[in-house]
C-alpha cells in the first residue's frame, strides 16, 4: 500500500506543479468559487502527502448533524488517531501570513467538539488521539510547500 499512496502522491503532485488555484475572473462569486476549489485540491494533496507518510484514513469531511463544525480529515498515525486540520493560503504579495496561524482559539474548540462527536459516533475505544494541522501554501507557478504540525493543539473543551 505505500507504493500505491507514493504513486498517487507523485501524480497529485504533478498536477499541482504550477500551483493549486486557477485564478480567471474577477466577481466575487467567481473569487469564492476559486477559493472553495482551491480548499478541495488542498484537502486532496494533504490526502495524498500523509498517506505517502503513512496516515491510514478512516474519514474525510466528517460533519456531524447538529452541530457547527467539520474535520477535514481523520487517520492513524501509527496507534495514534489524528484528527488533521487542512489550512491552504495562495500567496501573494498583499498576502503573506502563514495559514496555520487562521486556527484560532474558537476553531480549535469546534474542531475539539466535532471530534468528541466523532469519538462517540464511531465508538472509538480509549486511545490516544491529537490535533494536527497541515499548511499549504501554494505558490502560483510553482509546486505547494507543506508544513505539518503534530499535536498543533490540544483539545480546550
Amino acid at each position: 500500500m505505500p507504493f500505491f499512496s507514493r504513486a498517487i502522491f507523485h501524480v497529485v503532485h504533478w498536477a499541482a506543479r504550477k500551483g493549486l488555484r486557477d485564478d480567471h475572473g474577477d466577481s466575487a462569486a467567481h473569487r469564492k468559487h476559486t477559493a472553495r476549489r482551491t480548499g478541495i485540491r488542498g484537502e486532496t494533496y494533504a490526502y495524498w502527502y500523509l498517506r505517502r507518510h503513512g496516515y491510514i484514513f478512516v474519514a474525510r469531511n466528517y460533519t456531524p448533524r447538529g452541530i457547527k463544525g467539520e474535520l477535514d480529515l481523520v487517520g492513524y498515525d501509527g496507534e495514534t488517531l489524528a484528527f488533521v486540520e487542512v489550512r491552504t493560503r495562495t500567496l501573494r504579495q498583499d498576502l503573506t501570513a502563514l495559514p496555520e496561524l487562521s486556527i484560532t482559539t474558537d476553531k480549535q474548540r469546534v474542531v475539539a467538539r466535532t471530534a468528541q462527536r466523532f469519538l462517540a459516533e464511531r465508538h472509538v475505544g480509549e486511545g490516544p488521539c491529537r490535533f494536527d494541522v497541515l499548511a499549504i501554501d501554494n505558490l502560483p507557478g510553482r509546486s505547494p510547500a507543506v508544513r505539518l504540525h503534530k499535536d498543533a493543539f490540544s483539545p480546550q473543551l
